[in-house]
């Protein structure tokens, strides 16, 4: 199985796959399940495979991980859609995020389809999830619904060294614009609209929320860009800012805009780019973080954010093979070994969730 697992993921990999041009890649998974014999649906460039026996009221299994990719880094040192193995590595753009987990959850798929299991497995191997796309998660969780299949949890596959992320950050990024009025730089008029946006950008570098998230602590504010001025001897009428807000589950990502914009004077306007990208956080009393638990893997908190941010209301828990420290950057590559442990982890792991699901009459 893993040298069958891996050729698939170098295929993957020499299939350019970047965000929003996936139909090749999808190409490659979708004959890849049919030559195995399972009944797929398509959704744009969405895979979603459907187990042997699914049967009406029993609890859904969500596996899901994406096929799209960045762009590759200008320092490869070598054809990012060339793969190629070395020293037991397997080298190439999307080995490590997400191709390793694409393929062992396809692994884990197959090997599980045609057991009795107190749940339905459900694969979604899913597109656009590098740029938060409208035709990737966000466009196949209505297309299931529609179908009447509504995940009631997921494993989502990404580089966490096989270690279950039992939470991440929601995002939020604000443009601000902060007003004054122009006048002459030598004389003593108008109203410098930089001295403004400091005001506020201070009142935000130093702001408390009422309230804190359990698992991800306190909401944090990052100001990250800034831009006022025509040229020297004007006082500015306008400066503009960018406010990263990394989010908790302490409030909502409406919520906390809200929070914001109260909060700043009335000089300044706060706009959201998106409220979609929401945090994610699963009970520790889950069958899926029982279940981890109980393999003896280690529960933690993710640093980045994945696809989990768009499945609301689904208790998710992402582990994978790789290390996020390796996405999105030259020379990306997976270990064999790293593939291997998911291949014979994750049946593991959803066998063992199953059994928690039949006892907590889920």
């Amino acid at each position: 199985m893993t040298r069958q697992t891996t050729d698939l993921l170098k295929t993957l990999i020499a299939t350019p796959s970047l965000s929003r041009d996936e139909k090749a890649a999808a190409d490659v998974v979708e004959a890849f399940l049919r030559d195995h014999g399972v009944r797929t649906r398509r959704y744009a460039d969405n895979i979603v495979a459907l187990p042997e026996r699914f049967v009406p009221g029993l609890p859904v299994l969500m596996l899901n991980s994406h096929i799209d990719t960045v762009r590759p880094a200008p320092s490869y040192s070598f054809d990012p859609f060339a793969p190629f193995e070395e020293n037991g590595r397997l080298y190439g753009l999307g080995s490590n995020d997400a191709g390793a987990s694409v393929v062992s959850l396809i692994a884990a798929f197959l090997q599980l389809r045609g057991e009795d299991l107190p749940l339905n497995l459900l694969l979604a191997v899913s597109a656009e999830e590098e740029v938060g796309g409208e035709n990737g998660m966000r466009l196949l969780l209505p297309s299931l619904a529609a179908d009447g299949i509504v995940p009631d949890m997921a494993i989502v596959g990404e580089p966490t060294g096989m270690q279950p992320a039992i939470a991440e950050r929601g995002l939020v990024v604000l443009d601000c614009v902060t007003r004054g009025i122009t006048g002459h730089a030598a004389r003593p008029e108008g109203v410098n609209a930089i001295y403004r946006a400091i005001d506020d950008i201070s009142l935000l570098r130093g702001f408390r929320f009422g309230n804190e998230s359990e698992t991800l602590g306190p909401v944090r504010i990052s100001v990250t860009m800034i831009e006022a001025g025509r040229q020297h001897n004007v006082v500015p009428d306008e400066c503009r800012w960018v406010a990263d807000i990394r989010t908790t589950d302490a409030y909502s990502n409406e919520e906390t805009v809200r929070i914001l914009q109260e909060a700043v004077s009335c000089h300044s306007v706060l706009t959201p780019r998106s409220t979609r990208i929401r945090a994610s956080v699963i009970d520790p009393g889950h069958p899926l973080v029982r279940a981890a638990s109980e393999m003896g893997l280690t529960p933690f908190i993710s640093p980045t954010t994945s696809d989990m941010s768009l499945m609301h209301g689904i208790p998710s828990l992402k582990i994978g093979p790789g290390d996020s420290a390796r996405s999105h950057s030259a020379d990306e590559f997976i270990l064999i070994d790293e593939i291997e442990q998911a291949i014979s982890l994750y049946p593991k792991l959803i066998r063992k969730c199953s059994n928690e699901t039949l006892g907590q009459g889920f």
